[in-house]
């Protein structure tokens, strides 16, 4: 792999991608805030890293009542699942192995035709379908635990649900807005595309595709994760044709 063929913006963005690791929240939005910073209009990537940082930044600002239960397993697992999405752009610009998941959105960044809120929720199916479940058990790892279905770590995880419900309708809604609030896209492809996926819904499977991989080694367990990753591109590739 070698950036020398990268042309000045493919540059820009890899470096920014890969020239610190974060280790925190802000750190995370701090580089989405980058790359949104750098990348054009016409890319797609730009939309659904836009979704994704104004998702972050608004579930990191609402907490449950109470707080969080176990917040640093929270921190750790949000800045893990981040870094993932770093990694599979930056593999992906410099002609690395891509899930099937990824490519799906990166082989459409610059298609003519395709709504913000498909290349924006295209990305959260890779992220989450694909990325997630090992983000939780790298996590789980990491801190010598293996969180049951009462535990504090499953509670905040239900957490974020209840929260994403809250503000996934505006985040979406703001794609199809400018920076001077001037209506740029609004074809009803939103509903039509959502009927797809449901980020929740996939957020509650990635819990439980975890817990079946644990089980797994070997030929086996990479025959499932294939699987999974064959699916989650076809899921993928159906959101950015939808008409």
């Amino acid at each position: 792999m070698s950036t020398a063929t990268l042309s000045a913006d493919e540059l820009a963005l890899y470096t920014v991608l890969t020239e610190q690791k974060p280790a925190t929240i802000a750190e995370v939005i701090a580089k989405m805030q980058a790359i949104d910073d750098l990348l054009a209009n016409g890319d797609g990537l730009k939309w659904f890293n836009r979704l994704y940082l104004m998702v972050t930044q608004q579930v990191d600002l609402q907490p449950p009542g109470g707080g969080w239960k176990s917040p640093v397993w929270l921190t750790q697992l949000d800045v893990t699942f981040a870094n993932l999405y770093f990694t599979a752009v930056a593999d992906y610009l410099v002609g690395g192995t891509v899930a099937s998941s990824w490519k799906a959105l990166f082989e459409a960044r610059f298609v003519v035709g395709i709504d913000r809120v498909q290349f924006a929720l295209a990305g959260m199916n890779a992220h989450i379908n694909h990325d997630l479940a090992l983000a939780l058990l790298v996590t789980d790892a990491e801190m010598g635990i293996v969180p049951s279905l009462t535990s504090a770590e499953y509670a905040d995880y239900e957490s974020v649900n209840t929260l994403l419900n809250l503000v996934m309708p505006a985040a979406l809604t703001m794609l199809a807005v400018d920076t001077l609030g001037v209506l740029a896209e609004d074809t009803g492809k939103a509903g039509r595309v959502l009927a797809y996926w449901n980020m929740c819904q996939a957020r509650d499977l990635a819990w439980n595709f975890a817990d079946h991989l644990r089980g797994l080694a070997g030929p086996v367990r990479n025959a499932a994760l294939d699987a999974q990753d064959g699916l989650t591109g076809a899921l993928g590739r159906a959101i950015l044709m939808a008409a």
